[in-house]
């Protein structure tokens, strides 16, 4: 089952609206064949594998990361292709909550003579695919908030002060790496004006992953001469603003090829986050890469919509700035209740340690 999860990664910014999903056929304790959800979310994984395993798939076990499809859709479920293909047994790793499957999945393949066993890996599974539990479940997309600060805790300098530089090269591939396992990239306006940042995965082998780029901007305040909107003919880019911003700044935005999508404001006149991950799982996103900054990245962290956390760490110090997190958010994520500490490690001279929320 891990190797069909690792199988499943590959999907991950991808797959959307669909989720990620592995899959393993094995008879005679050999794989035979191997398969994960195609780019776009078609064929999925299972389907892939009883093409690549052919006549050996009849009597075989499939591994597969999450409960087969039941429905119509694009194509026809891939319950009833396991069952048609002969396998006798599935391993599966957890239900599926989408209310199309939600065990009739399963359910098939039992009535079809298939032995099913089911909660294999299933913490596991439940993070490769939380994405898709949460946009089903709750609405919204999972987020993933990174970070970059100084030995001493700071993202950037005073105001006037030069943009900083923090991490170096290692560090910088992981976070195009983690940018292209998302589908959307999302930032702040304040962000967007003091770095003028492409959001782009610019990595060797992936130059074609091109994840949506959101920017909340409460008043519409980006520049049409900003990178992003001279570049959004390339690489979509949407602006999340209040619905009473500037007609005439959204007009000169949407000329550049930006779009721009009206959510709810908080009670201090910003974009509400639980408003703008809302939107955007109603455009079927299902990962969020945020890149937002300090402020944005407290509020995901305090409201407990940051799933899992990505902090990279220099080894100098700033002296002085603009903190990275403010004391409350890093209390939560040292509470064992709250966050686990999963990951932490040198990429070059730079420290990562990653976090994911606790269920």
């Amino acid at each position: 089952m891990r190797a069909a999860l690792a199988l499943a990664r590959r999907g991950l910014g991808r797959t959307a609206e669909n989720p990620a999903v592995g899959a393993l056929v094995v008879r005679d304790g050999a794989i035979v064949a191997q398969g994960w959800t195609q780019e776009g979310g078609r064929p999925h994984a299972e389907r892939v594998a009883l093409d690549a395993a052919g006549a050996l798939a009849r009597g075989s076990t499939m591994y597969v990361t999450l409960e087969p499809c039941s429905h119509h859709g694009r194509t026809p479920p891939c319950a009833d292709a396991i069952v048609a293909a002969g396998v006798s047994r599935v391993v599966s790793a957890i239900e599926d909550p989408d209310a199309r499957v939600a065990g009739r999945g399963h359910a098939i393949l039992r009535d079809g003579g298939v032995e099913v066993t089911t909660n294999v890996c299933a913490d596991e599974a439940l993070r490769a695919n939380l994405g898709h539990v949460l946009r089903v479940k709750e609405g919204r997309p999972m987020v993933t908030l990174k970070l970059a600060e100084t030995l001493d805790g700071y993202a950037a300098g005073d105001e006037h002060d030069p943009r900083l530089s923090i991490t170096s090269a290692p560090a910088n591939a992981r976070t195009h790496v983690l940018r292209a396992m998302h589908d959307a990239i999302m930032i702040g306006i304040g962000t967007a004006k003091a770095d003028d940042p492409l959001m782009t995965v610019r990595a060797p082998g992936m130059e074609d992953r091109k994840p949506l780029r959101v920017v909340l901007d409460a008043r519409l305040a980006l520049s049409p001469r900003s990178r992003l909107a001279a570049s959004a003919r390339e690489t979509p880019t949407l602006v999340l603003a209040g619905a009473a911003a500037d007609s005439d700044c959204a007009k000169d935005l949407r000329a550049t090829g930006v779009e721009i999508a009206p959510v709810a404001l908080d009670a201090l006149g910003r974009i509400d986050l639980k408003a703008a991950l809302a939107a955007l799982a109603a455009r079927n996103i299902t990962r969020v890469f945020s890149e937002g900054g300090p402020r944005i990245g407290a509020v995901l962290v305090a409201e407990g919509l940051a799933d899992e956390v990505a902090l990279f760490t220099a080894p100098k110090p700033q002296g002085r700035g603009v903190p990275a997190l403010g004391e409350a958010a890093r209390n939560i994520l040292r509470d064992p209740s709250r966050y686990a500490l999963v990951e932490d490690a040198m990429l070059g001279a730079d420290r990562i340690r990653r976090y994911e929320r606790v269920f």
